[in-house]
């Protein structure tokens, strides 16, 4: 089953809770591989929130990053919720642990990519949508940009980049409290062998990978359910530069599942359509 696709929406269908309950806390180091992140290393990822009436909270849904003072770069998938538009989320910037002294900002403007199709959603492809937020926010040590591609931007089979996030430590295990955001490294993988891979495992002859998509991920490290929408990282020329977009994948952290993201040099001319460079970029 797609480990991304709704279940990482509690209300979509899916029945598996987000967090476990306070205080039920689970072993972490699962087979996706992730640990805590060093305060201050990933200061562009964002918590991507929905309002959550029982608990009366804000609750995460997907990942994100801050690629302009007033603008988050997330997966479509993430939105797709006919019924929840611009004022149905909020965006959490500069936090490392989720609910800890939250201060979510408004989201004004929803943008999905025109040729994402919500009933393929992200297995279609375009798996790629902006948020615009109220107000600039400020940056400092713990909130900043990351920074984009250029379209021609080639990433090597087997270069080893970050994927970070809230979501579950191993299928089926949600992230414990205190929530603290988790990062892995994780290996490109060849478009060709990633679709070889996942036609394998559903005696397809299709495209499955398509060309806006990357993979990356091996056994025991890979992005799982709830990183949905975070960014995928590779460091080039002393610079941290956001290649991918956590989209879908089967069985967090098998062998012959690579993770697969939206190929972010795939889009680069249609987020300039919306985002201006930031000054200094």
């Amino acid at each position: 089953m797609l480990w991304l696709l709704f279940l990482t929406l509690s209300g979509l269908g899916g029945s598996v809770p987000l967090f476990p309950d306070p205080g039920s806390g689970r072993p972490q180091g699962g087979i996706a591989g992730t640990h805590d992140a060093p305060t201050g290393r990933w200061p562009w990822q964002v918590s991507l929130r929905r309002y959550n009436k029982g608990l009366e909270l804000w609750q995460h849904v997907c990942g994100g990053s801050l690629i302009h003072h007033q603008w988050v770069l997330t997966a479509a998938h993430c939105t797709q919720r006919e019924d929840l538009e611009a004022g149905g989320f909020r965006v959490q910037v500069g936090r490392m642990r989720l609910y800890d002294h939250d201060k979510p900002t408004n989201v004004t403007q929803v943008i999905r990519h025109p040729e994402f199709n919500q009933s393929l959603s992200a297995e279609g492809g375009a798996d790629i949508a902006l948020l615009k937020l109220e107000a600039p926010v400020t940056l400092s040590e713990h909130i900043n940009l990351v920074t984009l591609p250029p379209a021609s931007l080639k990433v090597p089979e087997r270069k080893m980049c970050w994927v970070t996030g809230w979501g579950y430590i191993r299928l089926g295990a949600p992230l414990p409290p205190p929530y603290q955001l988790q990062e892995v490294t994780v290996p490109i993988v060849e478009n060709r062998v990633c679709n070889q891979l996942y036609q394998n495992s559903s005696n397809s002859f299709g495209e499955i990978i398509k060309d806006d998509m990357l993979c990356a991920g091996s056994e025991g490290q890979d992005s799982c359910q709830g990183d949905s929408g975070g960014p995928l990282v590779c460091s080039w020329n002393c610079t941290w530069v956001q290649v991918g977009i956590v989209s879908w994948g089967d069985i967090c952290g098998h062998r012959d599942f690579p993770g697969v993201y939206a190929r972010v040099m795939s889009y680069i001319s249609w987020i300039r359509q919306y985002v201006p460079p930031s000054p200094g970029s």
